[in-house]
């Protein structure tokens, strides 16, 4: 499986969710018990983090271990949270305090993690967004956290980042899940954490906060569903159950990757009919 995989290229494309994101998890450990190896990873926002710790050589079920103790807790989350905490008048925005993602990368992620693009094991292709040029921004060299944070810059959450000179915030905005980087694979699949639906029963009014994310949410659900419509979809889409969790549940990590649990089969089950029909 793992010569087929190697000859026909297997891309994986991780998309944006915040939270949702540790769905892609299930994916991993999938592709780990099939013995495939991505030819290539293309990520935005979340799936670009998750997606660079694979990247980096870690195996799906290290990732899960990994962050279920990062987010074991609620008091663990936040105390790490707290040293994100805005420490001058200038970094506070609308009322809320604009994190630092860099900073909260060195935070977070695992120890070890490689410096730069060029010492990753798998070629990783993050997307995030130009501020100012108004479109989508593919980064795949140069410093590896600098662009993870710009991919995942949620406006008024977190502060842009600056890579290359140029300003960049979220990548969902333009591309929320990056199938069309891989079309140099022969076989892509994407993995679409977003859902189609904001999650509750209908029937709650969503505060000012909520309202605001769910908002994006439904923004990039109808740009990759019209993207979807171009010339080459992915061959393979798989959409975990992740609709009762909010993107901002960060401290229901376990639950998320417990409930994307049944994917696994799905990823298999669509891999083997392509690489079948591969030859």
């Amino acid at each position: 499986m793992d010569r087929q995989a190697a000859k026909r290229g297997v891309g994986l494309a991780l998309g944006g969710g915040s939270a949702r994101g540790f769905a892609h998890v299930a994916v991993l450990q999938a592709l780990d018990e099939m013995g495939v190896r991505p030819a290539a990873i293309a990520g935005t926002s979340m799936g670009g983090i998750i997606g660079a710790a694979y990247a980096a050589g870690m195996t799906g079920n290290e990732i899960s271990d990994y962050v279920a103790g990062i987010f074991r807790t609620r008091s663990e989350f936040l105390a790490r949270l707290w040293q994100l905490r805005p420490r001058r008048f200038n970094e506070i925005a609308f009322g809320f305090g604009q994190l630092n993602l860099e900073r909260a990368l060195d935070i977070f992620m695992p120890e070890g993690m490689p410096a730069t693009f060029a010492e990753l094991r798998t070629p990783l292709r993050v997307v995030a967004t130009d501020y100012y040029a108004g479109d989508a921004a593919t980064i795949d060299e140069g410093p590896l956290f600098p662009a993870l944070a710009a991919s995942a810059a949620i406006p008024i959450l977190f502060r842009p980042v600056t890579v290359g000179g140029r300003v960049m915030v979220d990548g969902g905005i333009c591309n929320p899940v990056p199938f069309d980087q891989l079309h140099d694979c022969g076989i892509v699949i994407a993995v679409d954490v977003l859902g189609n639906v904001v999650g509750g029963d209908g029937t709650r009014t969503p505060g000012a906060f909520e309202s605001a994310f769910g908002a994006v949410q439904l923004f990039q659900c109808s740009l990759f569903r019209e993207r979807l419509k171009g010339p080459r979809p992915p061959e393979i889409l798989i959409r975990p159950p992740t609709g009762r969790f909010g993107m901002l549940d960060f401290t229901k990590a376990a639950a998320i990757m417990a409930a994307s649990e049944p994917v696994k089969d799905e990823v298999k089950r669509k891999l083997h009919h392509a690489l079948a029909a591969a030859g």
